[in-house]
């Protein structure tokens, strides 16, 4: 928004942009060229690790002019990186303070949108208040959007406790993730009465999906095969009926439910032109489309899974020693650790770790903090993590960020797996170079079927619908977005009136 042209040629070998002379950050400066080459520098060198990666293929940035902003892209064959360099913050140079960049505040930075952070209290909430002079407001793309005065987003510890704050009217709007109280909990006076209202969301994205994410690094994944019989051995079909409700569905790969998804679909010609020079890394029922993911009898006992995985296992070299499942040339135990920071993603490690026991294999679920989780996530340091991943239908540079080999040493990214696979590299690129929609469709689905054949996490599920809960006081459009729900473009109910006792418009 804050560039009123942009210009590019057909390689995209440049891109420059001119920035609206209207726009300012929120303290009433004018937002010019100088802050843009300056938000760039910053973020290239020190900004988090996926801004560093695509921030580094410019080869050049200039400004011919304070209002103008040319970078030049030569030799990068990356033809989403102009839209990448258009979605960069931009940072006011006269407020940033590059000494302490990367260090923790509690200040509230500066930008150029319509809210302004107002008020922080640390562990408790954030204030956004609308700034009345914003300057994009009246741009048509805005009309409709960003209603609200005052926006406070507050924190809770627990989840019960948050959901009986929601139930109190304490705050406004909810997205549910829990489908034991989708199912059963919403049964208090003022869901009953309409004054809470539940609305269930289709997208048009691929569906989030969760995993059971395997660490590479580590010796015990090592071995392609233990991935694969490990993943014959997670239960979908009882943990879905016993902890679910059936609420939720599985699929291989990245991209479910959309048409960049590749399982159950034959590769097309130019899918199986671009995967050929990696025949030796791609499954053949991957490549034909027959592959399935394993299905049990929902008992929690299903015997010809536990076969099939220790058929496996016996060709990696492992075997029964009584009841432990030993490496023949060691006789060192198959064990490993679940790192968990949630309630949910306790039950599915246990569920899982049931499983495995069947097998011969410890599986230790260890729960910690969310802090030391995400810093050991960080630092790839666990065995195994359940993670969800989102795509969206325009997939891109993040997906280096995502399983490029690059990203696997990189601390910080969101390669957790450890994935090195030249086919995964060639494919992401040659999503980047693709001109047309068939190319583009055909290289994400090659890149799912690398993916897939690579077995680096066993699915666990897919989110095939938005579950959110709202008070009547907020109202939303009839039309849904293609994202979903979009709060942005929500409103306060015509006639409501905030009192002392009542919340706040939105939280």
């Amino acid at each position: 928004m804050l560039a009123k042209t942009v210009e590019t040629d057909d390689a995209r070998d440049y891109v420059t942009f001119h920035i609206d002379p209207r726009a300012r950050f929120s303290d009433g400066h004018p937002v010019t060229a100088d802050d843009v080459l300056f938000s760039w520098a910053l973020l290239r060198d020190h900004g988090r690790p996926n801004h560093r990666q695509y921030y580094s293929k410019v080869t050049k940035a200039e400004a011919p002019n304070q209002l103008t902003v040319r970078f030049d892209l030569t030799g990068a064959n990356d033809r989403e990186l102009p839209l990448i360099l258009g979605l960069m913050p931009i940072l006011p140079r006269h407020a940033t303070d590059v000494a302490t960049f990367e260090e923790t505040t509690l200040a509230g930075p500066i930008g150029s949108g319509p809210y302004r952070v107002t008020e922080v209290r640390p562990g408790a909430s954030i204030t956004l208040t609308r700034n009345p002079d914003y300057w994009g407001r009246d741009l048509p793309v805005n009309r409709g959007l960003y209603n609200f005065d005052e926006i406070k987003l507050d924190f809770y510890r627990d989840a019960n406790g948050q959901f009986e704050a929601f139930k109190r009217g304490l705050y406004d709007f909810r997205v549910e993730t829990e489908p034991l109280r989708w199912h059963d909990g919403y049964d208090f006076p003022a869901a009953r009465n309409g004054q809470v209202i539940r609305d269930t969301i289709k997208t048009g994205l691929p569906y989030p999906s969760q995993f059971l994410v395997f660490n590479t690094r580590r010796p015990v994944f090592a071995d392609i095969r233990v991935r694969r019989a490990l993943t014959l051995l997670f239960d979908f079909e009882w943990i879905n009926r016993n902890y679910f409700f059936g609420l939720y569905t599985r699929a291989a790969g990245f991209f479910a439910g959309s048409e960049l998804s590749a399982y159950e679909r034959p590769a097309d010609a130019r899918e199986q032109e671009l995967l050929k020079p990696f025949a030796a890394e791609i499954a053949p029922d991957i490549l034909d489309g027959s592959y399935r993911l394993p299905t049990t009898d929902g008992s929690g006992r299903d015997r010809e899974s536990l076969r099939s995985a220790l058929k496996l296992f016996a060709e990696a070299g492992y075997e029964l020693d009584g009841t432990v499942l030993r490496q023949r040339a060691t006789g060192k135990p198959l064990s490993f650790e679940i790192l968990v920071t949630t309630r949910d993603q306790e039950r599915i490690a246990l569920a899982y770790a049931a499983s495995v026991k069947r097998a011969g294999i410890e599986a230790r679920v260890r729960v910690v903090d969310p802090v030391q989780f995400d810093q050991r996530q960080l630092d790839y340091d666990f065995d195994m993590i359940q993670n969800r991943w989102d795509q969206s239908l325009s997939p891109g540079n993040e997906q280096a960020f995502y399983w490029g080999s690059q990203a696997a040493d990189i601390p910080g990214t969101r390669n957790y797996m450890g994935a090195r696979s030249p086919a995964i590299d060639a494919m992401i690129a040659s999503l980047l170079a693709a001109r047309g929609h068939d190319d583009f469709v055909s290289a994400v689905r090659a890149l799912d079927r690398a993916l897939m054949s690579g077995f680096y996490a066993i699915p666990v599920l897919n989110e095939g619908e938005q579950w959110i809960a709202r008070w009547n006081r907020i109202q939303r459009p009839q039309n849904t977005s293609l994202f979903g729900y979009l709060p942005e473009s929500w409103w306060q109910a015509k006639g409501y009136t905030q009192t002392q006792d009542s919340p706040a418009p939105v939280k």
